[in-house]
């Protein structure tokens, strides 16, 4: 009972979190929630060969209601751009659904690959990026932008994200400023953590069937890669705190926010590169 109590504490404080450098940085919160999930899962006895996708998965369903609360709070900005989502609603829910299958039939070692390449491009293009590092003056039309669409889609499923970090670096490489980015980014994740936390459910009950000998602590009592546990800890906490990160990205210059958000990008980065070796 007491490591039970130990976890719903340590499930608390990273809910909290999770909410406000989600409303901070306009990303559904998957990128602190992956880690800490892992460090959490790796104290509770998870296996290995589940634990990445577990964290994965559980993590897309927690930034559901912290993706819709970030949403409607910057969308009361009047920053979010509205037709880029418009665009990308089909082609992202279909590499949500593409990723979904991977999940399925992936080693552990790729979600965590996946994370170390786009955390790793994510951190270099706002660390030491320049207004002059740009693709395009504006977004593009067509089929090209439902590609880009559908590759967020992907690799947001595969790393347990809401879009943000890759749709940030997209949109700004297409001249787009960094709060317009990150409100309109916040929209993604309402794109993509419901299909995929949905895909993750089927993707992970083989895997649940094939530990039936572990405890419910050892595998928070699971459906498929979500466990139901953290779910209902984790998202209440980080739908409360997100509104405050949202106050103090409007507040903030934007080379700040940009440093901040490199940073913390990095960090995750690093710890996920470590934990391959």
């Amino acid at each position: 009972m007491l490591e039970v109590a130990w976890l719903a504490i340590a499930l608390l404080i990273a809910g909290a979190v999770t909410g406000f450098l989600a409303g901070l940085f306009g990303v559904g919160g998957g990128a602190v929630l992956v880690p800490a999930l892992y460090e959490l899962f790796r104290f509770a006895g998870v296996p290995d060969d589940v634990r990445m996708p577990l964290c994965v998965g559980t993590s897309l369903a927690i930034i559901i209601p912290t993706s819709i609360r970030s949403y409607y709070a910057h969308r009361a900005t009047r920053t979010v751009d509205s037709s880029v989502l418009r665009n990308w609603a089909v082609p992202v829910v279909l590499g949500v659904a593409f990723g979904s299958l991977i999940a399925r039939y992936a080693p552990p070692e790729l979600f965590k690959i996946v994370f170390v390449v786009i955390a790793g491009m994510s951190a270099v293009r706002l660390l030491f990026g320049r207004d002059s590092w740009r693709i395009a003056d504006d977004m593009p039309k067509g089929p090209l932008l439902r590609i880009y669409g559908v590759l967020i889609g992907v690799l947001s499923t595969l790393m347990g994200i809401g879009g943000g970090q890759l749709s940030n670096m997209f949109m700004t490489f297409y001249g787009r400023p960094i709060h317009q980015a990150i409100a309109t980014s916040s929209g993604l994740g309402v794109l993509i953590s419901i299909p995929g936390a949905l895909g993750y459910i089927y993707a992970g009950w083989p895997a649940a069937a094939a530990h039936p000998g572990i405890t419910a602590l050892q595998f928070p009592f699971a459906l498929g890669y979500v466990s139901l546990i953290a779910t209902l800890i984790v998202a209440p906490t980080s739908v409360l705190t997100a509104p405050l990160g949202v106050k103090l990205a409007h507040a903030l210059p934007k080379r700040i926010l940009e440093i901040a958000f490199g940073v913390f990008l990095l960090i995750i980065c690093l710890r996920f590169l470590v934990s391959l070796f």
